[in-house]
């Protein structure tokens, strides 16, 4: 007997008339229910309407900016004296018995940050001379010095920041944060994936993926440069309305299927092929940065037709404001062990540094004059911090660099209802532990969603005979950071 035949035969009444709404009769009722405003009762059909969260929301949208690989903590955000102080000296035993590290063995030297410092914004936040842009937005900024987390190898790291878990497998938080709460623009995806510099994230697509939750909630990766969605437009030869014949005889075809098997992923694919239908014309138009104003491209540093990181910050701006709810943006290059020139501290770090902070300073300030950072939550970090001594296989380099460390770093947030010009926790003087203030990575998690109007114990999915969630069994709100 057919697995999904024998599902249904084992299924209750109870739970067949549960189920009964997204049938065919759920599709009919949601064409009428299409275009009403947030509450608007999801179907099968039409999976991305609009949801209340559990109580009032600060934040309506998320802008996620990843630097992966993991910027130096301790060379843009994280002064520390003392660690200058005793540059070069081996590193204490205390901080060294039992631990391994990703590229780093028996003693090495500390070493302090070879950075300028100084005191930017009206609260005085430190920050170093790699980022000249950020101390223009400082007074927006919410930057948190004791974040931590139990991973330090790449991959497992950013799993654990984006899904919960440091093994594939779970929904990421642009999935979570779409299933709860919808689109705002059915013309659009509710999650949206942009990536520079050319490489994927280091947990591949799973950092932007479903899971187990259905398929249409996944980021939907976007391309600043060519067709921004591969294999939407057209194939050759077909025009619009050939292409509407075929989706509905695609749909009619799969309905039959779904009746038969009643497999919901196979309502989710008719309502992907509508949604990539309509996406066929909203997307090219809100991709299309050439509308913007010559100022605003000069403000970002974008150009028409390129593909860099200060195009895909403008475009999560149109993103944001045309009604997608969660955009997340990976750049690539952040990992600074020093084994070249481009993974130095000094030359490398400013250079990259070039390509991040302009635009980003940018999208702050582009929000904020368009009344949108108030409800636009935007996030900043990597997966894990850098090490206070130098990386072991570069020590004798004249490029200095940083292995991998997951028990501090920073991140920062801004708008959404944060606190602006606020540092929160910080670590010990050398730069090895929390002093006062942790913030798990879960934490973080449970504090997005608390001001998307989400309690992070209560957005749940069942899988497998339990109730998941984005935080697994941890987090707690970090009600400190919230304005």
């Amino acid at each position: 007997m057919k697995r999904f035949l024998e599902h249904l035969q084992q299924q209750t009444r109870r739970h067949f008339f549960q189920q009964s709404a997204a049938g065919l009769g759920g599709i009919a009722l949601s064409s009428l229910l299409a275009g009403e405003g947030t509450g608007a009762e999801r179907t099968a059909a039409n999976p991305l309407a609009p949801q209340q969260p559990h109580f009032p929301a600060k934040a309506k949208r998320v802008i996620y900016l990843h630097m992966t690989g993991s910027p130096p903590n301790l060379d843009l955000f994280d002064r520390k004296p003392e660690l200058v102080k005793r540059n070069a000296e081996d590193c204490p035993d205390q901080f060294l018995a039992g631990r391994k590290f990703a590229f780093t063995s028996g003693v090495p030297k500390l070493m302090g940050s070879p950075r300028k410092w100084s005191q930017v914004g009206q609260s005085g936040m430190w920050m170093s001379d790699a980022i000249p842009n950020f101390h223009e937005i400082a007074d927006e900024m919410c930057v948190v010095h004791s974040m931590h987390t139990d991973q330090f190898n790449h991959a497992p790291a950013e799993l654990l920041v984006y899904t919960g878990s440091p093994r594939s497998g779970r929904p990421s938080i642009g999935s979570w944060v779409t299933y709860g709460l919808g689109s705002e623009n059915e013309n659009l995806p509710g999650f949206v994936v942009l990536i520079s510099s050319g490489v994927q994230p280091n947990g591949g697509k799973n950092s932007f993926g479903s899971g187990f939750l259905p398929s249409v909630y996944q980021g939907v990766q976007c391309r600043s440069k060519g067709d921004p969605v591969l294999y939407a437009s057209n194939p050759q030869g077909m025009d619009r309305s050939m292409r509407r014949l075929s989706l509905d005889a695609l749909k009619d075809l799969n309905e039959i299927q779904a009746n038969e098997l009643g497999h919901p992923e196979t309502l989710t694919r008719i309502s992907q092929y509508e949604l990539a239908f309509r996406m066929q014309t909203a997307v090219p138009e809100v991709m299309d940065i050439s509308q913007e104003s010559q100022k605003t491209l000069d403000q970002y540093g974008a150009k028409v037709g390129g593909a860099s990181l200060a195009n895909n910050c403008l475009l999560a701006r149109r993103l944001v404001e045309s009604g997608v709810r969660f955009v997340q943006l990976f750049d690539w290059g952040w990992d600074f062990h020093g084994t070249g020139k481009q993974e130095g501290l000094t030359e490398g770090l400013t250079n990259k540094c070039a390509t991040m902070d302009k635009p980003i300073a940018a999208l702050i300030k582009d929000l904020k004059q368009r009344d949108m950072l108030k409800d636009t939550l935007v996030v900043w970090g990597g997966e894990f911090g850098r090490t206070p001594f130098r990386e072991g296989r570069t020590a004798k380099s004249a490029v200095l660099g940083r292995d991998h460390y997951p028990d501090v770093f920073s991140m920062w947030m801004a708008g959404g209802g944060v606190k602006g010009g606020f540092d929160y926790g910080s670590s010990d003087e050398l730069g090895f532990s929390v002093a006062e203030n942790p913030v798990h990575v879960h934490d973080l998690q449970a504090t997005i969603l608390h001001q998307l109007g989400f309690d992070h114990e209560k957005l749940t999915y069942r899988f497998q005979g339990r109730d998941y969630r984005l935080t697994d069994v941890h987090g707690k709100v970090v009600k400190d950071l919230l304005a």
